[in-house]
C-alpha cells in the first residue's frame, strides 16, 4: 500500500524489546498498532474493503491447495519483527497457518506496488541470506511443507539419483520449492534453516534449525508470514521443540480500536508461556483469572486449524442453537469454527447468520429505524440510525453471548458486536453495524465458521496446546500489559 498504506492496524513484534518476567516460564511482547486511513475517504468504504477480504479469507480458508492463510489487507492484521542472522524481519502473525515465510533477495513482486504502508511495516524486507542453509529433501519439514509427501517423492523431484534415493544419502539436494496462494496473491519459496535468537535474562534462547520458507517470488504479497497455527512449521511448535514451557502456551490481548488509532494508548501483549499472577494484579476490577475453555476440534484435513465448536449463541435471554456443522468437524476436515488472529469479522452459516440476526432485528428494529443505505456501502447487515429511537445511543442493543463446547460461555462486550459510528453523508447521523458476517452455506467444504479478531478484542486468547484448548478471559488488555510490563 505504498505512502497511502492500508487502514489496516498493523502490531509490532520485536524480540529486541521483549520482557521476561521472573518465576516464570514466560516472554512478554509488545504489540504496537499502527494506523493508517489515509487510503479510505470514509468509514463505509473501510468497513466495505474490510467485509469483502474477510469473505475472501472465509472462501481460501474453505477452497485451498496447501494454501497459507495469510491476512488480507485492509483489516485487522497484525505484524511481529524479529531477528534472522544479523537481521530484522517484519512479518504478518497469523493463527490461521502454520509455515514462517519470509521474502528474499532477488525478491520479484508482481501487482506489489501499494500494497503497504511503509510507515507502519519497518522492516519489510527483502533479506540477504548469508548463514541460513537449505533444507534437505530428506528432511521431515521438507515433506511438511510439502502435504507430507514422501521424502523419496521429494528427493525424485530434486534430482537425487535412484541409487542415492534407494539407499537414503540424498544429504545434498535441497528441499524442493514449494507454491503457495492465497485470497489475492501467492508465492513460491524453497524451505531453509538458520539460527533465530530470543535475547533472555539468562541464558539466551537460541533455535539453532529454525526452519523458513525463502520467496524469491510473488504476485500480489510483498510481506512474509509467521505462522502460530498447530503445524510443526509454526513459530510456536518450533519453540516448543526447546523450551515447551513457551512454545506450548501462549496467549494475546488485543487492546480495543474500533478502527480508531486515537483509541489506542498502550500496546498489546503477545505473551508465549504462562505468567505469574502478583497480588496487585488479582485487585485490578477486571482481573478475572477464570478463564472459559473450549476444547480444539483435530480437523484431519487442515491439523493447523484452531478449531472449536460452537454450540449456541445467546440474543438477550434468547438462546438459539448452532447447526451440527458449528459443533463438530467431521473426517473430511468440514465443519467447525476457527479462531484466527488474521481475520477481523466473525462469520456463521447462512442460515444460522439468518436466525440468529432475525432475533437481534425483532429486539431493535422496533426501536431504531433500519439504515438500508449504510448497509449498502458497508457490506454490514443490519445497521440502525441510532438518533431515530425513543432510547439514544444504542442502548436498547441486547447481550450477545457465544456458547462453546465443554459448557463454557462467552459474554461479547457490546462494542464487540455492535459497531457505533458517524455516518459521512451530507447529513451526519449516529449509526450502528452489528459486526457478524453471512458465511456462506454450510454444505460448503472446510470450516463451517470464523471467530475473527475483533470479537476477541478485550480478551486474553490463551492457546493451551498441551491441554488442546482455546480459553477466553475479559481483559483490560491495555493494564494488563502495564503490570506485566512492571515486573
Amino acid at each position: 500500500m505504498s505512502s497511502s498504506s492500508s487502514s489496516a492496524f498493523f502490531i509490532l513484534f520485536t524480540f529486541f524489546s521483549l520482557f521476561v518476567l521472573p518465576s516464570s516460564s514466560s516472554l512478554v511482547f509488545p504489540l504496537t498498532h499502527s494506523f493508517s486511513s489515509t487510503q479510505f475517504n470514509s468509514t463505509h468504504h473501510l468497513l466495505k474493503s474490510t467485509t469483502t477480504h474477510s469473505a475472501t479469507r472465509l472462501r481460501h480458508h474453505r477452497h485451498r491447495h496447501r494454501q497459507v492463510s495469510l491476512p488480507l489487507t485492509p483489516g485487522s492484521d497484525y505484524t511481529l519483527s524479529f531477528s534472522l542472522g544479523a537481521q530484522t524481519i517484519s512479518l504478518y502473525m497469523d493463527t490461521g497457518s502454520d509455515v514462517v515465510w519470509l521474502p528474499c533477495h532477488p525478491f520479484d513482486c508482481i501487482l506489489c506496488e501499494g500494497k503497504f504502508n511503509p510507515k507502519a511495516i519497518p522492516s519489510p524486507g527483502p533479506i540477504n541470506l548469508t548463514s541460513a542453509l537449505p533444507v534437505t529433501c530428506k528432511s521431515p519439514a521438507c515433506s511438511a511443507v510439502h502435504s507430507s509427501l514422501p521424502s523419496s517423492d521429494l528427493c525424485s523431484i530434486a534430482k537425487c539419483p535412484l541409487e542415492d534415493i534407494e539407499i537414503s544419502d540424498c544429504k545434498k539436494y535441497s528441499c524442493p520449492p514449494f507454491y503457495y496462494a492465497y485470497g489475492d496473491g501467492s508465492f513460491i519459496a524453497k524451505l531453509y534453516s538458520d539460527e533465530l535468537s530470543i535475547p533472555m535474562s539468562s541464558p539466551s534462547l537460541i533455535l539453532r534449525n529454525f526452519t523458513f520458507g525463502c520467496a524469491h517470488s510473488a504476485l500480489g504479497e510483498p510481506i512474509g508470514v509467521a505462522g502460530f497455527g498447530r503445524g510443526r512449521l509454526s513459530l510456536p511448535a518450533q519453540l516448543a521443540n526447546s523450551s515447551p514451557e513457551i512454545g506450548n502456551y501462549f496467549s494475546y490481548c488485543l487492546v480495543s480500536h474500533s478502527f480508531d488509532a486515537t483509541r489506542v494508548h498502550r500496546p498489546s501483549p503477545l505473551i508465549l508461556g504462562r505468567y505469574t499472577v502478583d497480588e496487585k494484579m488479582k485487585q485490578m476490577k477486571t482481573y478475572n483469572d477464570d478463564y472459559a475453555y473450549t476444547p480444539m476440534l483435530e480437523n484431519p484435513k487442515h491439523p493447523y486449524f484452531y478449531s472449536v465448536g460452537l454450540e449456541a449463541v445467546s440474543i438477550g435471554k434468547t438462546k438459539i442453537p448452532a447447526p451440527a456443522s458449528l459443533r463438530r468437524v467431521d473426517s473430511g476436515g468440514n465443519g467447525g469454527m476457527v479462531v484466527d488472529s488474521g481475520t477481523t469479522f466473525t462469520m456463521l452459516p447462512l442460515k444460522f447468520y439468518e436466525t440468529v440476526v432475525k432475533e437481534f432485528d425483532r429486539r431493535v428494529g422496533p426501536v431504531y429505524k433500519r439504515a438500508n443505505r449504510v448497509e449498502e456501502r458497508t457490506g454490514l447487515n443490519p445497521c440502525y440510525y441510532l438518533d431515530t429511537g425513543s432510547v439514544m445511543s444504542g442502548s436498547n442493543v441486547p447481550q450477545l453471548l457465544l456458547h462453546f463446547g465443554g459448557n463454557s460461555s462467552v459474554v461479547m462486550p457490546r462494542r464487540n458486536y455492535f459497531y457505533e459510528f458517524v455516518d459521512d453523508e451530507k447529513v451526519k447521523r449516529r449509526v450502528g453495524c452489528v459486526m457478524l458476517m453471512n458465511g456462506g452455506d454450510e454444505k460448503e467444504s472446510g470450516p463451517a465458521g470464523i471467530l475473527g479478531n475483533y470479537f476477541q478484542q478485550g480478551f486474553e486468547v490463551v492457546y493451551d496446546l498441551e491441554k488442546k484448548q482455546v480459553g477466553f478471559a475479559r481483559r483490560k488488555c491495555a493494564s494488563l500489559w502495564d503490570n506485566l510490563n512492571q515486573h
